[in-house]
């Protein structure tokens, strides 16, 4: 009789991993699932045009929504602080290169404006970021 409730309270040593794969593998199917829509940022609808893919290892991005904000690297940015922000990337590295991404809504002067922000800093590679043709 001893015997047998000392077996009852014995205490279980060994981890369950059963429910700490559940949770790895769910998160994981979050992470794939969120990740393309998250990577898209601020809502633009591009132009449609034919070009090749660019090498985005070296690149910041400029968006302009359809209300003409500005933003740098999906962040809210004004054009003064964007002309000063382009310099400092320009010094600190000179092969970077700029994505644009603009909403075709806009007006070609809006587009200008950054373009010129853009020579203004010496920044010399630059893409015009479009929407595959259907």
């Amino acid at each position: 009789m001893a015997r047998s409730s000392l077996h009852k309270n014995r205490q279980i040593s060994e981890l369950n991993m059963t429910p700490l794969i559940d949770l790895t593998f769910l998160l994981l199917i979050t992470f794939i699932i969120t990740f393309p829509l998250v990577e898209q940022g601020i809502p633009v609808r591009l132009p449609s045009g034919k070009a090749p893919e660019i090498d985005q290892a070296n690149t910041v991005s400029i968006s302009l929504n359809e209300k003409a904000d500005l933003f740098f690297d999906d962040i809210p940015i004004s054009s003064e602080t964007l002309a000063a922000e382009l310099k400092t990337k320009a010094e600190v590295d000179p092969n970077i290169t700029v994505l644009v991404r603009a909403d075709e809504s806009i007006a070609y002067g809006k587009v200008v404006a950054v373009m010129r922000l853009l020579h203004e800093a010496n920044i010399s590679r630059m893409a015009l970021v479009t929407a595959p043709e259907q």
